[in-house]
Parts: structure tokens; sequence; C-alpha cells
């Protein structure tokens, strides 16, 4: 059995759907921070089959929580103080995600504009669908796109 060790200080990300990972990793731009990271891949899980984790040493801050919701809001984050859990912290749906998605409209002000930031709001919250702001064309779904 493979063993990684624990982290004195950052958070853990549970239950990622197993392969999401190395997307999260880089659209959470872990790899622009200067801090331990640890990546398991396919590790057994007796809820999922198969599920990745990612072990962050690094400050709490850091880690851009309304993205990691619209990526997947069923993950599980446990912040880690002194190599013991002392919060988990629970996912939910951002009302905005700016410049994570870009609109695929070429019609949209943000195809002409090129300083003008992508934002996305969300339309319905029970079938998870984000719209432009600006032109209101629907956004691709969370798991497609990573």
């Amino acid at each position: 059995m493979l063993n990684v060790g624990k982290i004195e200080e950052g958070f853990v990300l549970d239950h990622i759907k197993a392969g999401k990972s190395l997307s999260i990793y880089h659209h959470l731009q872990l790899d622009k921070l200067d801090c331990t990271v640890a990546i398991i891949k396919n590790a057994r899980s007796n809820k999922m089959g198969k599920k990745d984790i990612l072990k962050v040493e690094c400050d709490i801050n850091t880690l851009n929580l309304d993205v990691l919701a619209f990526i997947d809001h069923n993950i599980t984050v446990n912040v880690i103080k002194d190599g013991e859990i002392v919060d988990k912290k629970e996912l939910i749906l951002p009302h905005e995600i700016k410049n994570v998605l870009k609109c695929k409209n070429p019609r949209c002000i943000t195809s002409i504009e090129q300083g003008l930031p992508h934002i996305f709001v969300l339309a319905d919250e029970k079938k998870e669908i984000y719209r432009c702001k600006y032109c209101e064309e629907k956004a691709g779904e969370p798991n497609s796109i990573w």
C-alpha cells in the first residue's frame, strides 16, 4: 500500500473523481505556488470505487474555493493545522465565476474586447447551468470542460 506522509499545514482535497486531479491542480494554479503538493491518482475508495486525492502544504487562503466548487462541489476539503484536520469546508456552487471559462460565442463582447473579464453567472442551480454575463451563452458542463 502506498503511504504518503501527513502534512503540517494546508489542505487535503478528497473524493475527487478519478483522473481529475491534474486538471484541478492546473485550474487552482498550484503549479505557480511554491509549496509541496502530492497528487494521488486512482486510490481505492469504498464510496467511489476509485478516487483522486490532492495534498497541498501551504496557506489555506491560497485555495480558490469558488473555482473548486465550480469544478465539483462534492469534493471534500479538509483543512490541516499542526498535522490534524481542524475544519472541513463545504463547497457550494458560486453565484459567479470569473476568468475560469471563456465564452464560445464569437459575437460576444469578450471576443472583441481583449481585456474584458470572462464572467459566468449561475443561471440554474439545480441543473448547474452557467451563462455568460454579457451574451447569456450557456457554458459547457463543468465535468466535460475539465
